[in-house]
């Protein structure tokens, strides 16, 4: 789910008034980054509290290698959920887990790692054994539903099935959708809805798709949303979204508990059906521009957040771990979370920011067009190393959001400057890089 996904963020498009509400009820992060631009990594630095870097596992487990990269989740990393876990927290996965490798089976499944339950999690990223999200599924962990039972729908009543069993002890539910991801299915009532409203907005090809050229090659994005199947998607996870929180408020429970909104990896707009756009982003979903890694994020934590407020604050997705531990009171443990910090801080007011640099490594060619790169965020600029051919970007992000203008020959002093720091956390790391690639 990209940036623009959600109509807090500016879609027009697709409707989400439960995700719009949640926002409205807690805070909005405007400068979300995930660690990477695929889903395996993010989800990875997500529990660990490192970046994918650090952890070797840079890529979405089963994509090719030049690095190699971990294709399972170590067991010796220690997950935040563990963590709860011996703090006594009852703790649960629902959905896509894509955290190993199917010759690693189940010992590197959820419920061998911090969870108590774990239904539907197992090494496959997406619904391709049937290429339906419609039942049967046949999914490990998952009884297959009623024949055309829709998944989205089905994860969420198991959601609110644990909700009821959990709701008198302390408990994390870790609520991850299949949606949005690919292949595209939608109940066709829903698929209906956005034909109609395509129809009224009479888009043309001119109008929809963009054409961008980048490290020499021309290829064609989504520039405006307008794709009924994939906003039929959203919306049935903005009902999944409203159905869980109803839940939470009918069981009492909605005033002692966290809500945290994120998603794994940008807005697919430059290959498989382009069925998203993330304008005013660049690119999408596979990309270390803004459009492949900046994600919608909130926080509702009552009691404690101002309703409705927004933040320009530069978060990651390795800050969840520490935050969690944060809020449930409990030590904060960098040894493990070496690349995450708590957000409190911020989420108190106490903070209007918690990170000056964050950095991106992503050195594998891309499903999506994107070439292996790394890049660093410090302050308003961001600078893009393209790990083929050596070249540098340099952005002003907040001057440039598009990131059109490459200051990178016009300031050669920040550009060096940014190149340096990126370099030293290469070695930090101990980052891989493709064959033919040489740091320095």
């Amino acid at each position: 789910m990209g940036w623009m996904d959600i109509g807090a963020n500016g879609s027009s498009f697709y409707e989400t008034p439960n995700i719009d509400g949640l926002a409205k009820a807690g805070v909005r992060f405007t400068q979300a980054y995930a660690a990477s631009p695929v889903c395996s990594p993010t989800r990875a630095s997500i529990l660990t509290g490192r970046n994918p870097a650090r952890i070797k596992l840079t890529q979405w487990i089963g994509g090719p290698g030049n690095p190699d990269y971990v294709r399972n989740l170590p067991l010796e990393e220690e997950l935040f959920p563990e963590i709860l876990q011996q703090a006594g927290y009852k703790t649960a996965f629902i959905g896509k887990w894509h955290l190993n490798n199917v010759a690693g089976e189940q010992k590197f499944w959820p419920d061998q790692q911090g969870f108590d339950i774990n239904i539907g999690g197992h090494y496959r990223g997406g619904l391709y054994l049937k290429n339906s999200y419609f039942s049967p599924w046949d999914i490990p962990n998952l009884k297959n539903g009623t024949p055309g039972e829709y998944m989205t729908d089905r994860l969420t009543q198991e959601a609110v099935q644990l909700i009821d069993t959990l709701k008198n002890k302390p408990f994390l539910l870790y609520f991850s959708f299949y949606s949005v991801h690919a292949p595209f299915d939608a109940p066709a009532d829903r698929i209906e809805k956005y034909t109609k409203k395509k129809e009224k907005l009479g888009l043309s090809d001119e109008d929809r798709f963009a054409e961008e050229t980048i490290d020499g090659k021309t290829f064609t994005f989504r520039a405006k949303q307008d794709h009924p199947t994939y906003a039929a998607m959203v919306e049935s996870v903005d009902r999944a979204v409203g159905t869980v929180l109803n839940k939470l408020k009918e069981t009492g429970i909605e005033d002692n508990t966290v809500v945290i909104f994120f998603s794994d990896n940008g807005g697919l707009s430059t290959s498989e059906g382009t069925p998203t756009a993330n304008t005013p982003l660049k690119t999408g979903k596979g990309w270390l521009y803004e459009g492949g890694i900046r994600e919608p994020a909130i926080i509702r934590w009552p009691g404690k957040t101002d309703s409705g407020r927004v933040s320009d604050a530069l978060i990651t997705s390795m800050d969840f771990y520490p935050t969690i531990l944060e809020m449930a009171g409990l030590p904060l443990r960098p040894d493990l979370h070496a690349d995450g910090k708590s957000l409190v801080p911020l989420l108190e007011k106490k903070a209007d920011k918690i990170h000056d640099v964050a950095y991106f490594h992503y050195p594998h060619l891309s499903n999506q067009k994107g070439s292996p790169s790394s890049a660093i965020r410090d302050g308003d600029y961001k600078l893009i190393v393209f790990l083929n051919d050596s070249r540098l970007e340099l952005y002003h992000i907040k001057n440039d959001i598009r990131e059109m203008h490459n200051l990178a020959d016009k300031l050669p002093d920040v550009r060096d400057e940014l190149f340096s720091k990126l370099k030293k956390w290469w070695i930090d790391v101990d980052a891989r890089f493709p064959e033919g690639y040489t740091p320095g």
